[in-house]
């Protein structure tokens, strides 16, 4: 690392220990990260699959420490008061969770504070919390390695802004390149004197010369940081859009200008109340949205993906083995959530094998999220019967899974919708479904009803099911089941295989053996 005032033990990094013990490690040892930024400090703890951890704890305080600091040169008074609160409880909470010793980053606010070094102090005398405090170039490869946690392999720019900074970081297939940091946060610019023909030419003159060190930057750009989600809760009220999950939100270039037109043009605490911003974030969006403007028109990317995951994220990834880096951050959330909640975990293998044939030309993309439905496909059986399919569509939908398109979201949703019901229609969800095609929500219900089907043969997790070959030229679906799974195929299961048939467009063919 090339972070200043690094507390880190050799053996554990910032964190004192190492938190995977092996390379093959599939659960994360409860561990909780602070970050003290400019505008926000943020307590996250981390809980469950080793290579997907899960937020088990989520709390936030404003606290502006960045603000005036353009003025005075120190921390804002009461954002010192506020943010040694906050590190107080938070310190409290992470011993009653049992996270260990709290990791806590603090980023351009408190490295750039004449009175930086003196608040770090007090906060470890007062908290015993010691602050890491990490220069530009450390955040923005640490946010970029946060990144790189949700999209292995990614290609494209990340761009992390906080109250007081903004950084820039290139990744190319799973390793962090170039990067910059810059004073182009909102809090900075909202001080800066000479209005916004001053604020203009600042944020044009510093991008110019990020673009000439960071070169053609035309792949996928990553937004990190509150104030782009906060834009982007915003486009998606100017668009209408039915999904409110930011992680993996995409926007367009055009998106993004039309929805500044759209910020200058309404009133911002209607526009703040309509989208669910808080007060103290869309304060800071007409900055934001001056710089993102100009970051877009520079670097010309072809498309822009918000991220949830950032520096805390990324510390997590630092200290991940290659081999655990490697794993499908899907995959092995869903694996963990099948360890822990299905009936009989390891079934969902089971289920894959069986009906893998009927999706003999899926591209890898597709493929990877019929296996994450079969891992889950059980994981709900606590619910209500009568709301069970609609808790599983939620849950697809909404819940924390990393590598996954807000339009995979919705198909693995339905196909889960259907593993317990037949019919889609008449659900809350229905305005979801205009998010996949019509062809994308047809293969989600063949998907669906192989998986009600197969969950009839109830077997160990070591089950020999039989087969099922799919014919799609000639329309037949042909099933020919073991002599252990034949007794099993009694009235229900077959209208199941019936009703799967059905959607298919297929003659059904049965052989069973029995012994």
């Amino acid at each position: 690392m090339d972070g200043t005032n690094d507390p880190a033990q050799e053996d554990g990094g910032p964190f004192g220990r190492p938190l995977f013990d092996k390379p093959s490690a599939r659960a994360l040892s409860r561990v909780g990260v602070v970050d003290v930024g400019s505008n926000s400090v943020r307590l996250v703890v981390f809980d469950g699959a080793a290579r997907s951890p899960a937020y088990f704890y989520n709390e936030k305080i404003m606290c502006a420490l960045g603000a005036g600091m353009s003025e005075t040169g120190r921390l804002n008074p009461e954002g010192r008061v506020r943010a040694l609160e906050a590190l107080k409880r938070f310190k409290l909470l992470g011993d009653g969770m049992g996270t260990g010793p709290l990791v806590a980053v603090a980023t351009a606010a408190v490295r750039d504070a004449e009175d930086g070094p003196e608040f770090r102090d007090e906060v470890e005398r007062e908290t015993g919390i010691r602050l890491w405090v990490i220069d530009g170039r450390e955040e923005a490869r640490l946010s970029a390695q946060g990144v790189l946690l949700g999209w292995p392999g990614s290609y494209g720019l990340v761009c992390d802004i906080g109250g007081s900074s903004m950084e820039l970081a290139e990744i190319n297939g799973g390793t962090v390149g170039k990067r910059m940091s810059s004073s182009l946060g909102p809090l900075k610019l909202r001080d800066l004197k000479g209005g916004k023909k001053a604020r203009k030419a600042q944020i044009r003159d510093t991008i110019a010369r990020m673009r000439q060190e960071l070169g053609e930057q035309k792949n996928r750009l990553f937004l990190v940081g509150g104030s782009w989600r906060a834009i982007a809760k915003i486009d998606m009220e100017r668009r209408g859009y039915p999904l409110h999950v930011l992680h993996e939100y995409r926007m367009t270039p055009k998106a993004v200008r039309e929805t500044a037109k759209y910020i200058e043009k309404n009133d911002l605490e209607e526009l703040r109340n309509r989208a669910d911003v808080s007060s103290a974030r869309a304060a800071l969006v007409p900055y934001a949205i001056e710089v993102l403007r100009e970051v877009v028109r520079t670097f010309k990317p072809h498309d822009i993906a918000v991220s949830s995951y950032g520096i805390r994220e990324g510390l997590l990834y630092e200290q991940m083995p290659q081999q655990l880096r490697d794993r499908d951050p899907l995959i092995e959330s869903c694996r963990f959530a099948e360890a822990k909640d299905a009936r009989i975990p390891g079934f969902g293998r089971v289920v894959y094998d069986f009906i893998e044939p009927l999706f003999k030309s899926a591209k890898p993309d597709r493929r990877r999220i019929i296996k994450a439905a079969c891992l889950l496909h059980d994981v709900s059986w606590r619910s209500h019967p009568d709301y069970r399919a609609e808790d599983c569509f939620d849950n697809a939908t909404r819940a924390n899974l990393g590598g996954l398109k807000h339009s995979e979201r919705v198909y693995l949703g339905l196909a889960l919708l259907h593993r317990y019901s037949n019919k889609r229609e008449g659900t809350r969800f229905e305005d979801l479904y205009d998010l996949i095609s019509e062809r994308d929500a047809q293969q989600a219900e063949v998907l669906g009803k192989a998986m009600r089907f197969a969950a009839m043969l109830w077997l160990r997790k070591d089950a020999k099911l039989g087969q099922m070959r799919w014919y799609p030229k000639k329309k037949q679906l042909e099933l020919s089941l073991s002599p252990e799974a034949a007794p099993l195929f009694g009235e229900v299961a077959e209208a199941r295989f019936q009703s799967l048939a059905a959607s298919l467009g297929a003659e059904p063919a049965i052989r069973t053996a029995r012994k």
